[in-house]
């Protein structure tokens, strides 16, 4: 994703410990208190950048995640957690689908520990052979993204990856792409969520974020 889709205008920060949408009886009593303890380490661990990219814009970093191997880890476990509980062991995905670029960052790396395959949705011209492609509309303009005809075969259950929700184009973009090459979209997984530009409302399948940002009412 964009460095745009990180910024935002600020607020006090905002609780982190959302719950899950959807969770398996048989794993809840102990992945619960486990997932809600490293939604609030992660969360802790964001820095926040005042008039960057342009005055009166606040900036979510979330690199300093990546930046130490213990949080790193605690991400990709709590993605996990945050998977297995929705979906149930028996409906896990067979792919999951990153978007460029930081989708790249923690999908492969999620996609081993569900034992899924991993696949690239990306910006034009980046992957080589047959594509199928689909635009959408981001905060400052057009975009498009395209994926590798053969990446996902019909049937396969694909989740859908990326660090930011904003408004939501970019996804729905990529939802799309995996519906055109016949996949079943199981849902959408995303680090942070900026709650006031609504981008949930774009995607027809499940939304589940890790951590939530600003709401409407916070905008300056």
């Amino acid at each position: 994703m964009t460095d745009s889709t990180s910024a935002h205008p600020p607020r006090d920060r905002p609780d982190a410990t959302e719950a899950p949408q959807k969770r398996l009886s048989a794993s809840s009593p102990t992945s619960s208190p486990e997932l809600a303890d490293l939604k609030v380490r992660l969360h802790r661990s964001l820095r926040q950048y005042p008039d960057f990219p342009t005055p009166g814009i606040l900036f979510e970093d979330i690199l300093p995640i990546f930046s130490d191997p213990l949080l790193h880890k605690s991400l990709v476990r709590a993605l996990e957690l945050q998977v297995t509980d929705s979906y149930g062991h028996g409906q896990l995905p067979d792919i999951v689908v990153g978007l460029d670029a930081r989708g790249f960052l923690f999908g492969p790396s999620l996609a081993l520990r569900l034992g899924a395959g991993f696949v690239p949705v990306r910006k034009p011209g980046k992957l080589p052979g047959a594509t199928e492609s689909a635009a959408f509309t981001k905060e400052y303009g057009e975009g498009s993204f395209q994926i590798q005809s053969d990446a996902i075969k019909p049937g396969q259950r694909v989740l859908i990856v990326d660090d930011i929700i904003a408004t939501g184009g970019s996804a729905a973009a990529a939802g799309l792409l995996v519906k055109k090459l016949g996949g079943t979209l199981l849902g959408f997984i995303f680090i942070l969520e900026l709650d006031f530009l609504k981008g949930r409302d774009k995607l027809d399948a499940p939304v589940h974020t890790l951590l939530s940002s600003q709401e409407e009412g916070s905008k300056t």
